[in-house]
């Protein structure tokens, strides 16, 4: 059995982008989640630079008297993993789990993530069920699973899915860490030895729509290939000695036919020789591509700027502490 430290605050971080509309149900329903755990808790919305009112809302509900919302404001969008790891820099529990904004994954499965935490997991990770995204969503996110699975040897099913729940020693070492960019699930994987994915509910999206277009489903793809390995560099270098091996055999081919055959032949091969051609300048140009993504990833590291500037950090205003009278201290 092992030893397992209790669990004496809990700490809920939840990144905010321009979700004004599901903020009200959004606090109400995760206060109503863990006001029956019997622990102290604490809120933490973290506005990633939003358009809309999110960011007023977040102040109002911090700023009302014995609230547990503390309000993480960031001076422009820096993306759903940065505001996450701000929400940790300001954390104080025991136990932090971490939910996306538009209640897609219902607030409600918090206490069974904190149940699986208290017998001992470090990561306590979820499954979503019976997915309500469309196609092209549920297809991207399968890929992206099998590609982490893949490169990190992990077999953790719904690396997309944010409800989680990690242990504090978890997130110190995830703050330890400085590159610029970050996929909090892989990264804490790579510090957690014990490990359990529960399945939850998920539902539709009720208000807005997705914040992951096209285009961010890419970047992020090509996100997690350069900071978890160097692997496609590998692949890089076998692609290109086939290639260039290729390349050798046909012109092989071609000096043979030119003996063997006849001058027609140079001739009639010539778009053989554009086709290799091609073949070439398409490889180039991928392996430029990649060589690119590893040295800007180099050069933001190298610059060592921080991932997020906090604007401001509202809370509620603490209680005054009651001091006794002058005859009551001198009794």
């Amino acid at each position: 059995m092992r030893d397992v430290k209790p669990i004496s605050l809990l700490s809920v971080v939840i990144p905010v982008y321009n979700e004004q509309e599901s903020l009200p149900e959004l606090i109400r329903r995760t206060r109503t989640a863990c006001d029956p755990l019997g622990l102290q808790y604490e809120i933490l919305l973290v506005d990633d630079g939003s358009s809309d009112r999110s960011a007023e809302l977040i102040e109002q509900a911090a700023a009302l008297p014995g609230s547990p919302v503390i309000g993480v404001l960031l001076n422009r969008n820096y993306g759903q993993h940065s505001a996450i790891m701000a929400g940790f820099s300001h954390v104080r529990g025991d136990l932090i789990v971490t939910l996306d904004a538009d209640l897609q994954n219902p607030p409600e499965e918090i206490p069974r993530l904190v149940e699986a935490a208290r017998q001992g997991y470090d990561v306590v990770g979820t499954v979503r069920q019976q997915r309500q995204d469309s196609w092209f969503r549920r297809q991207a996110s399968r890929t992206l699973n099998r590609l982490i699975q893949r490169v990190t040897g992990k077999a953790m099913g719904d690396y997309g899915c944010m409800l989680r729940a990690y242990r504090r020693h978890i997130v110190d070492a995830m703050l330890n860490c400085h590159e610029r960019s970050t996929f909090i699930p892989v990264l804490a994987n790579t510090f957690a030895r014990h490990t359990i994915e529960l399945p939850v509910i998920h539902a539709e999206r009720a208000f807005g729509d997705s914040k992951y277009s096209f285009m961010r489903l890419i970047n992020l793809m090509y996100d997690l290939v350069t900071c978890l390995t160097t692997t496609p560099l590998r692949w890089l270098s076998v692609v290109g000695s086939v290639i260039a091996l290729t390349g050798f055999g046909f012109s092989l081919v071609l000096i043979v036919l030119r003996l063997f055959f006849g001058a027609a032949w140079a001739g009639d091969g010539a778009f053989v020789l554009f086709a290799v051609l091609f073949m070439f300048i398409g490889a180039q140009f991928v392996g430029m591509g990649l060589l690119g993504e590893y040295i800007g990833r180099i050069y933001n590291d190298v610059r060592a700027r921080p991932r997020y500037f906090v604007q401001r950090v509202v809370k509620a205003p603490e209680e005054p502490s009651v001091q006794p009278s002058a005859q009551e201290s001198s009794l």
